[in-house]
């Protein structure tokens, strides 16, 4: 729709059965299974762009993501990947091109993961020894076993103490859990480590078409189908609140929109309270929202590079671990090169290149800078030296192969994905005893989705976290 269609949309007031605040994947799941349930929905984004942290973007002929790159369950007939279950319950679907192996760059050496068991176990047995593998082994066979519901909160580490003493192996524990929570294994609660070990040699491992931005644009299809609508430029001012509950909320630009039923938040733990009035929410809720953990921000380096004479099979994924600390401060660079498969994201002889530290980019170190000022560029130029250095164990000439190149920090997703302190998620350790949100608030009729809600970080989290919520909210006759 044009602007100013958009324009006009924004403005007019309209009454809606229920009316959600952001389009990220958390949002955009919540909203297309409510209108699939019956609901008349709206979903008010406050940029250009739909999708939150899983939107893409545009340069110079390179398509880029602006967040997730890991994906499973897409190419196979039944998945049980939340993102996959959305999908199918809307009627929809991505075309995805699936792949088996990618890289690690441990300290230790490279290790090549693999959706094949057996391939799978015989890179663990270069690292460890017979007894290390026996005790993978047995690891996997508990956590593939059902879980009592009074453990599924426990940690991760809890387990991982009871079957593994080999130093590798609880260094690959750790990491495993990080690359789902951002946590390291006693952060991490034992349920998200159940699905990823149930779930590492049964689904597939995919690159959807067109990126994650492909799957936002599904979500918006369904949602449409459905009767719901997006509005764009949209920004969501403060959620009305009449007789003790959410009764709709109001945008910036002027317009009103009334909710019959309730209202989905998919913005954050820390910044949907500060779209409610004062004295709507119990002062306890707003502290304990206020100062609720978080995991460390993001940095990027988006690439679009000349390709000739690199290999025809160059693995879309690597990681690079420079240490077994793993959660200290730019340890972990993830690399995805998603025009090894999906050729259309560069212009022909080139590839697109995201490498990105996860979970692991204080903000602190960014805070009160001024995103035009040369004290930012000369740190933004620093600190992406890691992300070079990753590349180069890959890509040894990376640095002249360079068409075009852009840095984000944690100011940018302060800036441009509304992340408080550029935040990747929530951060409640299951160690201390610590439990997410989940879908609902104290303020009837108010409820909450995204990675702030539910535990982990990645798109699985926020499609279940969107799961909830619409089941939360229900059909307007269970409402």
């Amino acid at each position: 729709m044009a602007d100013g269609g958009q324009l006009d949309e924004r403005k007019r007031d309209r009454e809606v059965d229920v009316a959600v605040i952001g389009s990220g994947i958390g949002g955009l799941c919540a909203a297309a299974l409510l209108a699939k349930n019956g609901n008349e929905v709206v979903v008010c984004e406050s940029h250009v762009t739909p999708g939150g942290a899983a939107h893409g973007f545009e340069r110079d002929g390179f398509h880029f993501e602006s967040g997730p790159s890991f994906f499973t369950g897409f190419s196979v007939e039944k998945s049980n990947n939340p993102m996959r279950l959305v999908l199918d319950q809307i009627g929809e679907s991505v075309e995805a091109v699936p792949y088996d192996h990618w890289n690690f760059h441990f300290p230790s050496g490279l290790f090549v993961s693999s959706t094949n068991e057996e391939r799978f176990h015989a890179e663990i047995a270069k690292f460890t020894s017979e007894e290390g593998l026996a005790e993978w082994r047995r690891l996997e066979a508990r956590m593939k076993q059902p879980q009592a519901p009074e453990d599924l909160g426990k940690s991760f580490a809890s387990l991982v103490d009871q079957e593994i003493s080999d130093p590798f192996l609880r260094h690959l524990c750790d990491f495993d859990a990080f690359s789902l929570s951002g946590m390291d294994a006693g952060g991490t609660p034992l349920a998200e480590m159940h699905f990823m070990f149930c779930e590492r040699f049964q689904a597939s491992v995919d690159y959807p078409i067109g990126g994650s931005q492909a799957i936002v644009s599904a979500l918006i299809r369904g949602l449409e189908k459905f009767g719901g609508r997006l509005l764009l430029g949209a920004h969501v001012d403060s959620v009305i609140v009449e007789d003790g509950r959410a009764a709709g909320i109001r945008l910036r630009r002027g317009g009103v929109i009334r909710a019959r039923h309730a209202v989905v938040s998919n913005a954050s733990v820390w910044d949907t309270p500060k779209l409610v009035p004062e004295g709507a929410l119990p002062d306890d809720y707003r502290r304990e929202s206020a100062e609720a953990p978080q995991c460390e921000s993001i940095l990027h380096l988006h690439l679009g590079i000349d390709a000739t004479g690199l290999p025809d099979d160059l693995p879309i994924h690597h990681v690079v671990i420079r240490d077994w600390d793993i959660t200290a401060p730019r340890n972990v660079c993830n690399i995805c090169i998603p025009s090894t498969l999906d050729p259309g994201l560069a212009p022909a002889g080139h590839h697109v290149v995201h490498a990105y530290t996860a979970a692991n980019e204080p903000y602190s170190e960014w805070e009160g800078l001024h995103h035009k000022s040369e004290e930012y560029e000369a740190l933004k130029q620093e600190r992406a030296e890691v992300l070079w250095r990753a590349l180069e164990k890959v890509i040894p000439d990376v640095r002249e192969r360079a068409k075009i190149a852009l840095i984000g920090t944690p100011l940018t997703h302060e800036r441009f994905l509304r992340r408080h302190r550029g935040s990747y998620g929530a951060a409640y350790r299951a160690d201390e005893g610590r439990v997410f949100p989940g879908a609902t608030t104290p303020l009837p009729g108010l409820f909450h989705c995204g990675d702030s809600t539910n535990p982990g970080v990645g798109v699985p989290a926020v499609a279940v976290s969107g799961m909830i919520a619409a089941g939360a909210v229900g059909p307007p006759s269970q409402t």
